[in-house]
């Protein structure tokens, strides 16, 4: 039995966003579902990219209290 690719979801907004968001598809020429494929992988993005930040300045901090050289910091670059 062939596994489905996709899973058909249903979303409520309300009136004026529906609204820009089918006209956003349109004047993209997009179908609704690639916009939101589209919108869903820029949001992911964003928080890894939050998630890294927020792992570097933890590190960073951590450094400091060590009082670490950056030569000592960088013994994982290539």
């Amino acid at each position: 039995m062939p596994t489905r690719k996709r899973i058909a979801m249903t979303i409520s907004l309300p009136p004026d966003i529906a609204q820009e968001y089918v006209t956003m598809a349109r004047i993209k020429g997009e179908t609704k579902s690639q916009l939101f494929r589209e919108m869903f992988s820029l949001y992911r993005q964003e928080k890894l990219e939050d998630e890294f930040f927020r792992l570097q300045r933890y590190g960073a901090k951590k450094a400091k209290i060590m009082k670490l050289t950056e030569q000592e910091t960088n013994i994982f670059s290539l």
